[in-house]
């Protein structure tokens, strides 16, 4: 299966991952039919194996077409080649190799001894056990029946022997293991037995009590999301029919009050007679849609905001194609940040704002922070950084393919259209956390037959966005590749920027199991500052520890104080506080400009409105 590329690329999307809706749970069905079941319908089942027969006969026709013919891809080598250079590691010492292979080959004799009293209807400590956050093998014919144990182990056992290899393997240096413990990661998840029908115990129970119409159903619904990926894969995680942007998600009362080639800025409505006269901009990511903040009523960040008495007003992205292809870091930061920081003074009588930037809308907002310091045209008087990294020294698993070759082949596939497509960011994400965000929504899709359930979360981490050409490259080279901006090294319109230059306060929010911008790397970039940093771990990960309302809170959070020495000294020393960060973040927020002044209506200063939230860009989908 096609999982779209190059995971190069700039973070975020998805980590839908740490909020996403549950994937399938297995269901009560056990591996073989029980004493008393009835037999399967075998002219039902005979009739749904000539289809299932026919729809393989389809697709094996359309992937045998010229253009699907290629080769493999530039990804699949560079993982052969990765992979390829830990086995060489250990080939080359041979009594190592011979010590690793005993090692495997004890733990399966162990386990052949466990199954064979498990045979004889005597109890056996596993030999591997499953973590406990492990859905793949919740089903009771795990543990129950000694052939599927006697799979789960094994396969747990070799994963975990492969994990060692790549862990241990000498003269490779820090960047291969990584990029080798990824790809490991992406392997070892497609070929867990839980992804296979014969292998199975849920799945055989369930083909058989549906006479194997499930499976017919499942490639009806491959070869609709073949189709919907223009020949590669896209697998459906969410029924998309049962949302609508402007409809039941991003749905806050407000106004477009601004537009240029690049954003649409939307001014919210009050829903306090007062507010406080600092308004607050917020900048989400480019690479994503900005509703995540406000996905819906119980959700919304920003309704939650303006509810505080708070005016606020969020960009949101165009969705770039082939005619934005010149538009650079620098033109985001001034066609974005700092034409909606007029906007809002035009709308306001403002000459200062507070800012919020979520991801690489955090990176680029505190690039603009360095800028106004070097120009001194300080506008932004405080800054709330969200999962944001300003230093990619610990930069996580989207690091790893941030080399000199595989930037130049993105680089190269950019250049064919001006924009990196949305789609190959989406899968890059999802491989984060295969076992979550993808491997059950196959199984559920294509083997059970089950359409998967409307969830907004995931919707809104399918409506993919696409990238610029000159942004994208910038960003990666100067940030993943460079890490310019922590080294006070990037220049932007022939201005050395340097982040110690910024002494505005800032508020940095890190998540404790974030891949994406991992909590260590947020820590580090908080030191790069030159003013004070409150930093503040949030529980879950990228986006559930964001999104996590105190009406209902799902996890607590931590401050300890100023940032100094290293994060896991920080973190021992560090306040652990129940419920949402929120309230936490707001009393931050209005000591830094307490006043108040009547509530404005958007539409009514000196920016007329040019169309209700959530406005026009957010409506275009890749």
């Amino acid at each position: 299966m096609n999982q779209g590329g190059n995971p190069v690329t700039s973070p975020h999307q998805r980590q839908a991952a740490d909020n996403a809706a549950p994937a399938p749970a297995p269901t009560a069905e056990a591996g073989a039919p029980e004493a008393g079941a009835p037999l399967p319908d075998f002219e039902a089942m005979s009739r749904n194996a000539g289809q299932l027969v026919e729809a393989l006969g389809r697709s094996a026709a359309r992937y045998l077409k010229p253009e699907a013919q290629g080769g493999p891809s530039s990804e699949v080598g560079e993982m052969v080649r990765t992979l390829g250079r830990v086995a060489e590691s250990w080939l080359s010492d041979p009594q190592r190799t011979l010590e690793a292979q005993t090692r495997l080959s004890q733990d399966f004799l162990s386990l052949w001894g466990s199954t064979y009293l498990k045979l004889q209807g005597q109890q056996a400590e596993p030999v591997a056990a499953p973590e406990k956050r492990d859905a793949r093998f919740a089903h009771p014919d795990w543990q129950q029946n000694p052939y599927f144990d006697f799979l789960k182990q094994g396969y747990l056992i070799a994963t975990r022997w492969a994990e060692g290899l790549v862990d241990e393997a000498d003269g490779i240096d820090d960047h291969t293991r990584h990029k080798a413990q990824f790809y490991l990661r992406q392997v070892t998840s497609m070929l867990s037995p839980s992804n296979f029908l014969a292998t199975n115990p849920e799945l055989i129970r369930h083909t058989l009590s549906e006479n194997g119409a499930n499976l017919v159903r499942g490639l009806q619904m491959y070869e609709e999301d073949l189709k919907a990926g223009g020949g590669a894969l896209r697998v459906r995680q969410t029924d998309p029919s049962g949302f609508e942007v402007g409809r039941n998600v991003a749905v806050s009362p407000g106004e477009v009050v601004f537009r240029n080639e690049l954003i649409e800025l939307i001014q919210y409505a009050p829903t306090t007679e007062t507010v406080f006269k600092r308004p607050l901009l917020i900048v989400p990511p480019w690479i994503n849609k900005f509703y995540i903040l406000d996905l819906n009523p119980q959700k919304s960040f920003i309704k939650w905001m303006v509810d505080q008495g708070l005016t606020v007003f969020c960009i949101s992205w165009v969705n770039p194609d082939e005619r934005h292809a010149e538009k650079d870091f620098e033109s985001y930061m001034n066609e974005g940040i700092e034409a909606a920081i007029d906007a809002v003074g035009a709308a306001t009588g403002e000459s200062e704002v507070a800012a919020a930037g979520y991801c690489v809308g955090g990176t680029l907002l505190a690039v603009t922070l360095a800028m106004q310091a070097a120009t001194g045209r300080q506008r932004i008087t405080s800054t709330t950084l969200l999962t944001t990294q300003v230093d990619f020294t610990h930069a996580g698993d989207l690091k790893v393919f941030a080399d000199e070759e595989q930037i130049k082949q993105i680089e190269e596939r950019m250049q064919e259209r001006g924009y990196l497509e949305g789609t190959r960011m989406a899968n890059a994400f999802n491989m984060l956390r295969p076992n979550d965000l993808i491997w059950p929504y196959v199984v559920n899709n294509y083997i059970k037959g089950k359409p998967p359930s409307a969830f907004d979360l995931l919707y809104w981490n399918s409506d993919a966005t696409r990238m610029p050409a000159a942004n994208h490259s910038f960003y990666l080279r100067n940030c993943y590749l460079e890490n310019n901006l922590a080294k006070g090294k990037m220049v932007l319109g022939n201005v050395r920027l340097d982040l110690k230059r910024v002494k505005v306060p800032v508020f940095n929010l890190a998540t404790r199991e974030d891949h994406i911008a991992p909590a260590i790397s947020v820590f580090t970039g908080s030191k790069r500052f030159g003013g004070p940093v409150d930093y503040v771990l949030a529980g879950s990960g990228h986006i559930a520890g964001v999104v996590n309302p105190p009406a209902k809170p799902k996890y607590g959070f931590w401050t300890g104080g100023p940032v100094k020495g290293a994060f896991d000294e920080w973190l021992e020393a560090a306040v652990e506080s129940p419920g949402s960060w929120w309230p936490y973040w707001m009393r931050w927020m209005e000591a830094q400009a307490p006043e108040r002044v009547p509530a404005r209506v958007p539409g009514g200063g000196a920016l007329p409105s040019l169309g209700p939230a959530p406005g026009t860009y957010v409506r275009v989908r890749s």
